[in-house]
């Protein structure tokens, strides 16, 4: 990437790609041309912290990107607290440290964090390190702008504009609107505030004493975020009404109709249903026609939280997952996770056409909003935010969706899924792994029987020991550093495993190496 200016001139970027903006970096130093003088040596000042910058940058590409998703290193260099924090000096001090101490700092952060980009990091619902992305990331840190007006970040509001289209019409919606969230949570709470907006559009004035109780509805599988949703804006946690699900997981739209009935009779007012596609731990997709019939007779606003699920409305294949999602008010999806666009990246879109996310949040602050503008000032989109200063999140999508198009990410959601597969089948042929429950989507729920347990089946501590194994295993895992997985008890059920795998890096070696590992780890126990 080379920076031309002159004196006067607004810098500008010539072109760029993938890690091109890394490597231009670090061979030439920041090379910038002085047009006025024709002069072309590289300028360099200590004091700027233009050469540390190019130092720490090489070790973020040889640490950072090419140790860090290298098989023949680990996942995690693990360490208690207390012996992190006699190892990495956190202490902040009066004066500056030098170079080459600051450049240790950056090095010894990188070797003792989790490299979440390693294809046997399997541990959330998010993995891989695209360079592509990477790259947006990188050019949108640099350029340190706040998506609010179009006057401060142009080209980020024309992207994301285009890039939020592009998701709706995956949808199913021809037009609608949306925006950016940090983070899947904030987008959930999104959907709960504009719906309750929609159906009391005073309450933005005349605040909750205004209104009379609302209930939310969602399932027991559904994401903590609507609880929290639900406490931050007011409408408390008693007031969010949990339908039941179905041995698959799934809402059950015959139990929605009810209890929406019930508390109508009761006298409070149904406002909001938080669907999920994609559930947490089983990744089950609750069955949105049939929930949207019973939204439409109550005239309750749907909610679809797709931020796990949604990338498979790239798929041909597996878009049916999501049937009936265009009937839905809102969906939350975040590509940070199955896309793997890296943190934080995630979208809440609408199918509303009358300004409804502006109205709802809007504050018209005379400094930032201005009605006499020279430019339309429908591009200064700040006002649909909850926030003032918001990061730009798009460009990291828009340059990996550019690089691999629509086709290249439909390619990678399909590979994931069949990774699942293999891995399931895998499982089915060895003895001491059970499946918890047959696989929908990414997520791979399952027990590991140590071989001492596998005749204990009758004995009446059976399941007890059985949920003490992961446990184990993980820890073991983590202090040897070959992987990373997670596990959790659900419901009545102990302690079991759940593989997520959506690093596009992932092959059929490092499941099977996933299956030995977890052999190696118990046949002790």
């Amino acid at each position: 990437m080379l920076l031309y200016f002159a004196p006067g001139s607004t810098v500008g970027v010539l072109s760029f790609s993938s890690l091109q903006v890394l490597s231009a970096l670090l061979q030439t130093g920041f090379p910038v041309r002085n047009l006025m003088s024709g002069e072309g040596s590289c300028v360099q000042n200590d004091d700027t912290g233009d050469e540390f910058l190019k130092k720490a940058l090489k070790i973020v590409m040889e640490e950072g990107v090419q140790n860090a998703t290298d098989r023949n290193h680990k996942v995690c260099e693990w360490m208690e607290p207390e012996q992190l924090q006699r190892v990495l000096d956190l202490n902040i001090r009066s004066h500056g440290e030098s170079q080459d101490v600051l450049l240790g700092y950056c090095r010894d952060i990188i070797r003792l964090s989790v490299k979440t980009g390693h294809p046997r990091f399997f541990n959330q619902l998010f993995s891989g390190l695209d360079r592509h992305a990477l790259t947006g990331r990188i050019i949108s840190e640099t350029l340190n702008t706040s998506q609010y007006t179009y006057e401060v970040a142009p080209v980020f509001v024309l992207m994301e504009d285009e890039i939020l289209r592009t998701m709706r019409s995956f949808i199913g919606w021809k037009t609608g609107d949306g925006i950016f969230c940090p983070g899947g949570s904030i987008s959930n709470m999104y959907a709960m505030n504009v719906a309750r907006f929609k159906h009391f559009p005073h309450c933005k004035e005349k605040g909750l004493h205004a209104l009379p109780r609302l209930t939310v509805f969602t399932s027991q599988e559904s994401h903590y975020s609507v609880q929290k949703g639900a406490a931050l804006l007011g409408i408390g946690t008693d007031n969010v009404i949990l339908v039941q699900i179905n041995d698959r997981g799934e809402m059950m739209p015959e139990d929605l109709e009810h209890k929406i009935q019930k508390e109508k009779s009761e006298g409070s007012v149904p406002f909001l249903v938080s669907t999920t596609c994609g559930t947490t731990v089983l990744g089950a997709f609750d069955p949105l026609h049939g929930i949207a019939d019973v939204c439409e007779r109550h005239g309750v606003w749907l909610h679809v939280d797709a931020a796990w699920g949604g990338s498979a409305l790239l798929s041909c294949r597996h878009r049916h997952l999501l049937s009936g999602i265009d009937r839905a008010d809102s969906v939350t999806w975040n590509p940070h996770k199955l896309l793997g666009v890296g943190l934080q990246c995630s979208a809440f879109l609408l199918r509303d056409t009358t300004e409804l996310l502006e109205r709802c949040h809007a504050a018209n602050a005379s400094y930032l909003f201005q009605t006499d503008k020279f430019y339309n000032q429908k591009y200064d989109t700040g006002d649909k935010s909850i926030q003032c200063g918001r990061r730009v999140d798009c460009l990291k999508l828009w340059l990996m969706w550019k690089a691999l198009g629509s086709k290249g990410l439909e390619k990678r959601v399909d590979r994931t899924l069949e990774n699942t597969r293999y891995l399931a089948e895998e499982m089915k042929r060895r003895e001491g792994f059970i499946i918890v429950t047959e696989p929908r989507f990414v997520n791979l729920c399952f027990w590991y029987v140590p071989p001492s347990l596998r005749s204990q089946k009758n004995a009446p501590d059976y399941w007890d020991r059985i949920g003490k194994v992961a446990p184990i295993i993980k820890e073991r895992m983590m202090k040897k550093g070959s992987m990373m997985v997670g596990y959790q008890s659900h419901g009545n059920r102990v302690n079991f495993f759940r593989q997520i795998v959506v690093n596009p890096e992932v092959t059929k070696d490092d499941l099977d190496f996933f299956l030995n590992e977890i052999e190696k780890l118990a046949e002790d126990l």
